[in-house]
């Protein structure tokens, strides 16, 4: 007879074998899922080769597809030529977050089975040949942010459970063949468009000219389209031909209200995403009185920052970008500031035009009446009001959702690789608005992710950037997380100053230092003269030492940032941190001396700014 304990044994292998083939199923299941998927887009050009039906873990080495807890994750096919159909097999990926299919020449219908996956936050299944009714299923997908479905041929009206996702940022339906009424309610999403289709407005408050906007204030263009209604008798056609004008007009009307439509009189050279505005050169020459200094805004890496009027009293800020190295010549800078021209969202500087001139290379941007977060914290000039607490804690969300989208968002993904409290702006409401994103690449374009050249600024940059030339995702966090440290105590990231007082010259060091000795009122910025939420406060710095980890896979991503910001994960993840903090705090203090020559070699130059304020 067997012994007990072999029995046990026996058990055991059983138990750790089943244990393993269950961890498999998820993965198996969603491999499955995607294959079929693969098959129902007709890829001839196989250039989905690596998806292997054999190896059906997709997690291991499958292109477009990244993961996140053994889950699906993200699938990203855009402008892949792909024919097919979407197949209903998909629906399987519960745990999806992302799915991009825009931009190929899919056919068929939208598969209801896509409102199963209640992960979902991104959906954008824009510029095809996608037909039939947009399934009421997608109601369910309550976590849902983006929704792009613009440029299809989709019939029939919207939806109305579609007014049921309270989470929708961006909601894109222009172009297709809809009708019957917009849902009210929609007209809540900050950014919404739904030109070019059939609906009938006549029972909207806002008037078919509004329908592809970002937020109120269309009263301007709803005077304007009154009075044209009534000059003419036949209304149909004057108010047809007033909608032309008032969305040709918009540009002219105030930027921070995004239109849809083409630059007139650009058909010749005119950038895929038409609402960007190609400028002459003697325009901003104009604009900016000959890029004057006394208009210089800020100077940094990237070139100096003009601020400008244009012929219809628009006020712009003006990018004239230094060292620009372009092996592609034109083209290739307009397919660069295409990338950055799709990157809109409310907490990222919105790019209006640009400039091709010989030898030049310019960009054109909103004017932020407020200027950035460096300028509030420490260069205020008589009359400008310190930033108060609650305003600062606004802006540190608005900036990580900013950052959020680039990174998770945005295809192929934006490193900023330069975040810090001058790149972070402030419109008229003291909204965070994220800038020079995109620039990096911009300027050195016959470079990969791996540079010769750092950009960046002393005090900001993560250690593995500064060592390597290798930036990432986590790059930014580190950056992001310098910024919270700006923004708690309105100090400079590097301040040789406080070597009077034989303290640290880095503001990390120097917060670390006063959060261990328990001294918040040391930390937080004099300015604020005691007006703050201490929990709030803690909260945040807490939140920046997680971000500026010495490892960068230690750091949270910045969908965590904006997680914990929101009170949700912080308390867990920071116990955690104090534990290992500890224990690498006491290998440092007993670390040979000979290693000091490092840290002294990093930080003692005359250049700190290698990328300057911007």
């Amino acid at each position: 007879m067997l012994r007990s304990s072999h029995i046990k044994m026996c058990w055991l292998v059983v138990f750790v074998f089943l244990s393993m083939q269950w961890s498999t199923i998820a993965t198996n299941t969603e491999g499955d899922a995607l294959n079929t998927f693969r098959l129902s887009l007709n890829d001839s050009k196989n250039l989905l080769n690596d998806w292997n039906v054999d190896l059906v873990d997709p997690c291991s080495s499958w292109s477009h597809v990244s993961c996140s807890n053994g889950h699906v994750a993200s699938v990203t096919l855009a402008n892949m030529g792909f024919r097919g159909t979407i197949s209903s097999s998909i629906g399987n990926l519960k745990f999806l977050t992302v799915l991009t299919l825009e931009g190929n020449e899919l056919t068929g219908g939208i598969p209801p089975e896509l409102g199963n996956m209640t992960s979902l936050q991104n959906l954008n299944l824009g510029n095809n040949h996608l037909t039939e009714d947009i399934p009421s299923s997608l109601g369910r997908l309550s976590n849902l942010q983006y929704l792009v479905l613009g440029h299809n041929n989709l019939s029939g009206v919207i939806p109305p459970s579609l007014s049921a996702i309270q989470n929708l940022i961006e909601l894109d339906l222009s172009s297709n063949n809809l009708t019957g009424e917009i849902p009210e309610s929609l007209f809540k999403v900050h950014k919404y468009n739904f030109t070019g289709n059939h609906f009938n407005c006549s029972k909207l408050p806002h008037t078919c000219a509004s329908i592809s906007s970002s937020n109120s204030g269309s009263s301007k263009r709803s005077k304007i389209g009154i009075l044209a209604g009534s000059i003419g008798g036949v209304v149909v056609i004057i108010l047809a031909a007033g909608l032309v004008f008032l969305l040709l007009q918009g540009r002219h009307r105030g930027y921070k209200r995004e239109v849809f439509v083409d630059v007139s009189g650009e058909d010749d050279r005119k950038i895929a995403f038409g609402q960007l505005k190609r400028f002459s050169w003697r325009e901003l020459q104009l604009a900016t009185d000959s890029f004057s200094e006394k208009n210089v805004l800020g100077q940094g890496g990237f070139g100096k920052v003009y601020k400008g009027v244009l012929g219809d009293n628009i006020k712009v800020a003006v990018k004239r970008l230094t060292d620009y190295h372009s092996p592609g010549g034109e083209a290739a800078f307009l397919r660069e500031v295409e990338m950055i021209s799709v990157a809109v969202h409310r907490n990222l500087l919105r790019l209006i035009g640009f400039c091709v001139a010989p030898s030049e290379r310019l960009l054109v941007y909103p004017y932020m009446q407020n200027l950035s977060v460096a300028h509030r914290l420490r260069e205020l000039k008589p009359g400008e009001k310190v930033l108060d607490w609650p305003t600062r804690k606004h802006i540190a969300l608005g900036a990580a959702r900013g950052l959020e989208y680039l990174h998770e968002h945005c295809n192929p993904k934006i490193i900023h690789r330069d975040v810090k409290a001058a790149n972070v702006l402030l419109d008229e409401d003291f909204e965070a608005v994220v800038g020079d994103f995109g620039l990096a690449k911009l300027v050195d374009a016959r470079k990969t992710h791996v540079t010769t050249q750092v950009r960046g600024t002393m005090g900001h940059i993560a250690p593995e950037y500064l060592s390597t030339g290798r930036s990432s995702e986590r790059t930014d966090v580190f950056g992001y997380g310098i910024t919270l440290l700006e923004l708690v105590t309105g100090q400079r990231a590097i301040d040789f100053s406080r070597l009077e007082e034989e303290d640290d010259v880095l503001l990390l060091d120097h917060v670390k230092k006063l959060q261990r000795e328990k001294r918040l009122d040391a930390i937080v910025d004099g300015n604020l003269k005691q007006n703050y939420d201490a929990k709030e406060v803690e909260a945040i710095i807490q939140v920046a030492l997680l971000c500026t980890q010495n490892s960068p896979e230690d750091r949270p991503t910045m969908t965590e940032v904006v997680r914990m910001l929101e009170g949700d994960g912080l308390a867990e993840r920071w116990e955690e941190w104090q534990q290992v903090e500890v224990i690498r705090r006491q290998e440092y203090e007993t670390m040979p001396r000979r290693f000091e020559w490092a840290e002294d070699s990093v930080y003692n130059q005359d250049a700190i700014e290698l990328s300057g304020g911007r």
